[in-house]
């Protein structure tokens, strides 16, 4: 396994170390807001283990995806609801 994995957050690219959860790199690459609630407001990840789904974002074309559940991987790209 690799020591370092670099992905793509909003088209910028991350690296981070292998183990690492999406929600992580976002943060990492400076992206305070995942996505929008249905009144416009940023949120981003509050529980940390899938429960609340406030950290849900788009990898590899995979909506909805909670962040803070999932590895990053190897070229994987993460679009926020910026």
């Amino acid at each position: 396994m690799a020591d370092q994995i670099q992905l793509r957050v909003n088209g910028r690219t991350v690296s981070v170390p292998a183990g690492t959860v999406v929600a992580a790199a976002v943060a990492q690459a400076g992206q305070p807001r995942f996505r929008r609630s249905l009144q416009g407001q940023a949120r981003g990840p509050l529980c940390g283990m899938g429960i609340c789904m406030e950290c849900r974002v788009t990898i590899s074309g995979q909506a909805h995806s909670r962040s803070c559940q999932i590895l990053c991987q190897e070229a994987m790209e993460v679009q926020t609801d910026e």
